[in-house]
């Protein structure tokens, strides 16, 4: 650090907490945070000012009334609860500052990232935690500089302690959590939030580099580090091209996660240092935060180098030092091995369209960078690459075939992906950002096309998502020459494609359900329906013309009337009525008996003919020949000639009803009884019956499977509707059925390692591998 970096040696400055100075520090804390409190509380009102003229325009484009409905409430949501949440959000950061300045506030560093963590949230929370991590990595990369210098000088408020990363209280993840804990007591659904969040990164987010740059000034006006210069770190651990000792390199400021300079591939990029080796455990659990798994994987990597240089690596893939030449006495430069990823590249370039169909293995990979590096070296025979860059060039390996391994992807998404090996190596190679920070473009660009690739990149009718992440892989190796910003804008735009593609499966998923809905209605007043004529037909010897009438014909009327009219209606109890007196017309009778039928059959033949007029299918001389063979049947049973009643075989159409709902009735009906499933399985289903919609299961048929998720459950029929990933209904499972089906193994809850970014998964995957070659785990996982 050169002197003027370092604080002045003065009473007044050494610590502003100093019990000499303490009227000054209290003017100074009351005017920053006055300063902060005014600015945010101007842009938030920005915010909720902005929200119904949003809110009202995303009405207008809304695809149904239902939707539509749902903005305009949120309108009136919203007003009603501003006055809470903007209390909320004030009072957040007004303590956090207070917490500051007393030493109480915790490193706030991306809790809800934490792998560990997110195995634990749902996708709405997921979804929230990635719109917040996204405004404050736009923030962070924008304000490098100045955030660099406000927590420089804060440090000295805090008693002099170097803030940890993200513990400045007015940093952009303090300020953003205050807003997402504000909303979390609100009853507004996630596209609500969504918006919300939009709103409040256009008017608050992007507001932080003039609040930043006056939060300085105040403090460099009150004597607090004034000639504080800003710049970036070169990372010691990457080889760099040697420089003229007599010109000296001159520092340059460099966003963290920049790598090269645009338009020079060749030139290694500035990095902030990296965080020193920690003194893990290796033989504990992978550690959630990202620096400390990287350092893990880095130690672990050493270890097994040194013990078993040629023992296969996660996927069966040879280390790169075991292509290399075993007497080599100097490593391949950075620009050298920089110079043979280039010209892999751009080879890769030149075939892709031939090669992206199939999928790039990664010792095939490793084997060309070998003989790209030999056929261009002076020395071919007695070069090697260096043990730090042959830990990267084999993790990066490790990734990438935990890529073709994923049992979550798809295969033509793993490779489609598994093509950007070479582009990730180079990014890795001058950047170890990759790994230690979330919100790296390259690592959220993979992460992301991972996640759609996961949720809708099994069905047929999307294959326009691989499609478009062959596109953006393509966009990437022909592209892609040193400069990160290539990721932003390629994952704005794949972003963009999937939002619209989350938009359609959403759709049909809701048609799928109101479909459902209406199924499951018409099913449980086709079973009423069928109850109440099973009650009349039951103990009765009927001819087959009554009996068939009532249980194929009658039956869809009941299920008519009950639907349009309701169970306590007049038309529901008559037309039950009605039923019940056919019914006992089929049977023989008393002579009083005979003379009530006499009365009741012209009314009853009237209620016949509106019933039949009901349903439908039916023309006039139909239903007039249908009751008069009835009548026909009625005078023979009552005057004892059943052979007459029995020749009475009109043709009746099928049951449409019956039909269409055939599939999901029989379900019911053959479903086990609760009493003799085992108790294992009634366990289950109890358990069942709490589980969320959205949860996806796994389901086992004939050695193949197939992951659905649970869209709707019925509350009368107690079935289960799954949809594939594209939407569309797929199975329906009466709760007890699918709680057989768990116990036998056939189905299972898919745990929500799903939802965990994919380089999270894959380096707790990698580091677990490591402990066991290394012999640290305790037990093989």
């Amino acid at each position: 650090m050169s002197n003027q970096d370092k604080p002045p040696v003065h009473p007044k400055v050494v610590s502003l907490a100093s019990r000499g100075i303490q009227p000054r520090f209290s003017d100074l804390v009351q005017s920053c945070r006055k300063l902060v409190m005014n600015r945010l509380a101007e842009h938030l009102s920005g915010v909720f000012g902005q929200v119904d003229d949003t809110l009202f325009e995303c009405a207008e484009k809304a695809e149904n009334n239902k939707v539509q409905t749902l903005f305009f409430d949120s309108m009136r949501e919203i007003r009603r609860q501003r006055p809470q949440i903007e209390r909320s959000y004030h009072q957040t950061i007004a303590n956090n500052f207070s917490d500051f300045l007393e030493g109480k506030l915790q490193n706030q560093t991306q809790a809800e990232l934490d792998p560990e963590q997110l195995a634990l949230v749902q996708n709405e929370d997921y979804e929230e935690t990635l719109q917040v991590t996204n405004m404050v990595s736009r923030v962070k990369a924008r304000c490098t500089q100045p955030l660099f210098a406000l927590e420089q000088r804060l440090a000295l408020l805090n008693n002099g302690q170097k803030l940890g990363e993200d513990s400045n209280p007015f940093g952009p993840q303090a300020i953003a959590q205050a807003f997402r804990d504000a909303l979390a007591p609100c009853p507004f659904p996630l596209q609500i939030k969504t918006i919300l969040y939009m709103l409040f990164d256009r008017h608050v987010m992007q507001s932080l580099d003039s609040l930043y740059g006056a939060l300085n000034q105040r403090l460099i006006d009150a004597g607090v580090l004034p000639n504080l210069k800003y710049s970036a770190q070169v990372n010691p651990s990457v080889s760099r091209p040697e420089t003229p000792k007599t010109e000296p390199a001159p520092a340059r400021t460099a966003p963290p996660g920049n790598t090269g300079t645009p338009g020079n591939p060749g030139s290694p990029g500035i990095e902030p240092a990296e965080p020193a080796l920690l003194d893990l455990d290796l033989s504990a659990p992978p550690p959630s935060d990202p620096a400390a798994l990287f350092s893990g994987l880095s130690s672990l990597l050493g270890e097994h180098r040194q013990s078993s240089p040629d023992a296969p690596l996660l996927g069966g893939t040879r280390s790169i030092v075991s292509f290399s030449p075993r007497g080599a006495s100097r490593t391949y430069s950075a620009s050298e091995l920089l110079a043979a990823l280039n010209r892999m590249q751009q080879q890769s370039a030149h075939e892709l369209a031939q090669r992206l169909h199939k999928p790039q293995a990664v010792e095939g990979l490793k084997a060309d960078l070998q003989q790209q590096l030999e056929s261009h070296s002076s020395l071919p025979g007695d070069s090697k690459v260096s043990d730090q860059e042959a830990d990267v060039i084999d993790l990066v390996g490790m990734l990438f075939d935990f890529i073709l391994d994923d049992e979550n992807l798809p295969d033509s998404c793993k490779t489609a992906l598994s093509h950007l090996h070479t582009p990730y190596l180079k990014i890795a190679l001058q950047d170890k950002a990759l790994f230690t920070q979330h919100h790296h473009p390259a690592r959220r660009l993979l992460n992301t096309m991972a996640q759609a690739g996961v949720l809708y990149g099994n069905e047929g009718d999307e294959r326009g998502l691989l499609a478009k992440m062959q596109w953006v892989v393509e966009r990437v190796i022909h592209g892609f020459v040193g400069d990160l910003s290539l990721f932003d804008s390629l994952i704005e735009e794949f972003n963009e494609y999937v939002a619209t593609l989350r938009h359609k499966v959403e759709l049909r998923e809701r048609r799928a359900v109101e479909a459902a809905k209406g199924r499951d209605r018409l099913l449980g007043a086709r079973e009423q329906a069928l109850e109440v004529i099973q009650q009349c037909v039951g103990q009765r010897d009927l001819p087959a013309i009554i009996r068939n009438f009532l249980e194929l014909t009658w039956a869809d009327v009941l299920v008519f009337v009950l639907l349009r009219h309701g169970e306590q209606s007049a038309e529901w109890l008559r037309a039950c009525e009605v039923a019940e007196q056919l019914a006992r017309s089929g049977t023989p009778l008393g002579e009083a008996e005979v003379l009530q039928l006499q009365e009741q059959r012209v009314p009853m033949l009237a209620d016949l003919r509106k019933g039949l007029e009901l349903l439908g299918g039916y023309h006039e001389d139909g239903i007039r020949r249908l009751l008069q063979d009835l009548v026909a049947c009625q005078h023979a049973v009552q005057a004892k000639q059943p052979q007459l009643a029995a020749q009475l075989k009109p043709t009746l159409p099928e049951s449409p009803l019956g039909a269409m709902l055939g599939e999901d009735a029989d379900l019911v009906r053959q479903a086990p009884t609760r009493a003799k499933l085992s108790a294992r399985a009634q366990a289950l289903a109890r358990e069942l019956a709490d589980v969320e919609f959205g949860t996806w299961f796994e389901f086992v048929n004939d050695g193949q499977s197939r992951v659905l998720k649970l869209s709707w459950f019925s509350p009368t029929t107690h079935n289960y509707m799954f949809v594939d990933h594209s939407g569309q209904r797929v199975a329906i499972k009466p709760l007890n059925v699918l709680a057989s089906e768990m116990e036998k193994g056939l189905a299972r809850i898919v745990t929500p390692e799903r939802a965990t970014p994919l380089m999270d998964r894959a380096l707790t995957a990698i580091y677990r591998v490591l402990q066991r070659f290394t012999g640290r785990a305790a037990e093989p996982r």
